[in-house]
């Protein structure tokens, strides 16, 4: 199974049609975006039918910049499924998200209730997924203006302990890359200074990452 992963289209038809590229180019069996898919709260329905116009099965959650009301509009797409606080298995492999991020000063949150999102992650999890979440880990692919650490302590905690096989992320422009965290593979797919990535999952293989 190939992927491509992105973050961080915040609505911009360039990004847009950096997507439509790849897809043209690569045989890609699903479209994982992980949050910020709107330009700041503004046309989440047009976005949608863009998405659901790439004729791909799109899995995705919301980031800091996509207002709450855009996991009802995941429900008027077909094409488009949302991974919020749930397993959905594509191909054979489980995708798990938690959607939604509030960015703190050099640090993030999952939520308000962070600990309840922390301990329902848990309990789907498995070594075999994939975790799509907006922040990356604490310390992980999230320098903030190449300086300072604004990943989220709580994704931190839930890989050390549920080990998945990869973890997909965005959020911090600046620091799109590939890294090893203990048993996980994590991608910061970011589209804001990064083209996305192209994963391939195979049973019982580590997941083999590309950074466009």
């Amino acid at each position: 199974m190939q992927i491509l992963a992105v973050a961080d289209i915040h609505g911009r038809p360039e990004r847009l049609g950096l997507i439509r590229g790849t897809l043209a180019e690569h045989a890609v069996d699903a479209l994982v975006v992980a949050g910020d898919l709107c330009r700041w709260f503004r046309r989440p329905a047009a976005l949608l039918e863009e998405l659901q116009q790439l004729c791909i099965p799109v899995l995705a959650i919301r980031g800091n910049s996509d207002p709450r009301r855009l996991e009802d509009l995941f429900a008027s797409y077909p094409g488009i499924h949302s991974l919020h606080l749930k397993s959905v298995a594509w191909e054979g492999v489980s995708f798990v998200g938690a959607g939604g991020t509030l960015p703190l000063p050099f640090a993030s949150r999952l939520g308000w209730s962070e600990r309840i999102i922390e301990e329902t992650l848990c309990r789907l999890l498995t070594p075999q997924s994939v975790l799509v979440v907006h922040p990356p880990p604490r310390g992980v692919l999230d320098r903030a203006g190449g300086r300072f650490h604004a990943g989220c302590r709580a994704v931190r905690r839930v890989i050390a302990a549920c080990r998945p096989q990869l973890v997909l992320c965005g959020h911090i422009h600046e620091d799109p890359g590939v890294v090893t965290l203990g048993d996980s593979v994590v991608v910061n797919c970011t589209l804001g200074r990064g083209r996305g990535a192209l994963v391939e999952l195979a049973d019982g293989q580590r997941p083999r990452v590309r950074l466009l």
